[in-house]
């Protein structure tokens, strides 16, 4: 069963090589988003969708977008009904919606749930016929979306820059997932200073996610030097500001660099995807609500721990490229260094480390959902059995 899952994992990394997976055209900046819609070349007075939820709508953080699209003479239409955990039931609405306004782009503004939910809705445009969740699994769209930028609120998800759009199908509690070339959005731009308002807290968790996906990229068996040489900067950028966004959410230096980390993790992950962390985060976000970076950060140190020994070279790898260890230590020491800085870290950002929510009762279907999420999709480095996901999420559970 493994061997076949390795030829499959092959496949998947001799697609990527062959095909190559888009890049969004970077902006940074408030100018940058002025660059941004106007390369969009639409005509005046034509309407934009404004992908965005209500918190981020009410505290007016799309404000500047939609002075903007005011100055381009383009005329916003704000969609702000998006969850934390978007629905199929969002999505659909949202489509709806474009449909009703007849717009002709869409500007998601938000975490990653905003911005996943953005790249479905644009999906539907061009896939009308087609329900929202037959878009779950890989490359089940197919065709260009509408003209889209995509600007992160939070420096985690990545989801600016990746394949890859989750969502909730609340009828059967379970959490779906769409992979497909033509989901990376067109356009990416970045702005610290809307990230500033983020509580310590999800600035912390959100920027876990990041490191996790650096992280899982490098342990990804279809890693490459690019994909590593992203993950890497990503991690080093992340351990050497994310302190400074925590203590200091002013300080709009960390959180241009986090959202950078943000996106590059996300530019190395959706070339050799995520692991067993994902994996089963995914399964406790769909069973109790628990955020997605919340749930990444508890599960980091347990799947590293369980890995042991065979991932030493790339934690090792790690630790040298972020100054973290001496160059003159022993491999194990190397990674054991590494693992000792995470440690220390997700301490001083009160990051905890079990979860109230998670019920002994549901330890082993959670394990096998998680399983059936990682097998075969996810190539990782060594594969887990049932007891073993089991036994980290015994270990999380408070």
């Amino acid at each position: 069963m493994y061997l076949l899952y390795r030829c499959y994992h092959f496949l998947l990394k001799s697609i990527v090589r062959f095909f190559g997976i888009p890049a969004p055209q970077l902006y940074q900046g408030t100018q940058g988003l002025d660059n941004a819609i106007a390369d969009l070349s639409l005509p005046d007075k034509a309407q934009v969708m404004v992908v965005t939820d209500t918190v981020l709508h009410k505290l007016e953080i799309i404000k500047p977008v939609l002075n903007a699209l005011n100055t381009r003479n383009l005329c916003p239409v704000i969609y702000d009904q998006v969850q934390a955990n978007p629905t199929i039931e969002n999505i659909e609405q949202g489509y709806q919606t474009y449909k009703q306004h007849r717009c002709e782009a869409i500007i998601s503004v938000g975490g990653g749930s905003v911005l996943d939910a953005a790249k479905l809705i644009g999906a539907r445009v061009v896939r009308p016929t087609r329900s929202v969740d037959a878009f779950s699994g890989l490359f089940k769209v197919l065709k260009t979306l509408p003209p889209n930028i995509a600007i992160p609120t939070t420096a985690g998800t990545g989801s600016e820059t990746t394949v890859a759009a989750v969502f909730n199908d609340n009828k059967h509690n379970k959490k779906l997932a769409a992979a497909d070339f033509c989901l990376v959005p067109q356009r990416a731009v970045l702005i610290s200073q809307l990230t500033t308002s983020l509580p310590a807290g999800i600035t912390a968790t959100t920027a876990i996610d990041a490191l996790t996906h650096a992280i899982e990229a490098l342990l990804s068996i279809n890693a490459t030097k690019r994909t590593d040489d992203k993950a890497l900067e990503a991690c080093s950028l992340i351990f050497t500001h994310l302190p400074t966004a925590y203590q200091h959410g002013q300080d709009l230096n960390a959180r241009e660099k986090l959202l950078y980390a943000s996106f590059l993790a996300g530019q190395a992950f959706t070339r050799t995807s995520v692991g067993y962390i994902h994996a089963i985060s995914h399964q406790l976000t769909a069973r109790y609500g628990t955020p997605h970076g919340l749930a990444n950060a508890v599960l980091l140190l347990p799947v590293l721990h369980w890995y042991g020994s065979r991932i030493h070279p790339q934690l090792a790898k790690i630790a040298r490229h972020c100054s973290l260890t001496s160059l003159d230590y022993p491999e194990a020491q190397q990674a054991e260094d590494l693992i000792t800085h995470i440690t220390r870290l997700l301490a001083q950002l009160n990051i905890q480390t079990q979860l109230n929510e998670v019920l002994k009762d549901d330890i082993q279907s959670l394990a096998r959902m998680a399983l059936d999420e990682a097998h075969p999709d996810y190539p990782v480095p060594h594969f887990m059995a049932l007891p073993d996901c089991q036994h980290i999420l015994a270990q999380i559970r408070a």
